[in-house]
């Protein structure tokens, strides 16, 4: 029920309302993915760039991987939609749990 289209009682409206909201969550989709191509570019020339050291190059490429899974949950797996409260709750518990798992071994290892 909570992913039910609104129905107006009037079929054109209803498919002029999932047009529109079709073309614009493709043009969603189509930037992300670009962005994504973007930073992936973006992470080779880093690797690839001489000037850049490996105390610099590995967190940033990190950082890329970081956005690009933000942008993988929220746009290609539409995460941002409602109704996907509960399966974001167990994503979100998982990065918990698997930063302090990182850590704790961090810690143990490094002190």
């Amino acid at each position: 029920m909570a992913n039910q289209q609104p129905s107006s009682g009037n079929p054109r409206v209803d498919v002029a309302y999932r047009r529109k909201k079709s073309a614009e969550e493709m043009r969603y989709q189509i930037v992300s993915f670009t962005l994504m191509i973007f930073l992936t570019i973006v992470a080779f020339v880093a690797v690839g760039y001489e000037g850049f050291s490996g105390w610099f190059t590995v967190p940033f490429i990190l950082l890329l991987a970081v956005v690009q899974v933000i942008f993988q949950l929220y746009y290609f797996m539409h995460m941002s939609h409602k109704g996907h409260e509960a399966p974001a709750l167990f994503l979100y518990s998982g990065v918990v749990v698997g930063a302090v798992t990182i850590l704790a071994f961090t810690t143990i290892i490094w002190w």
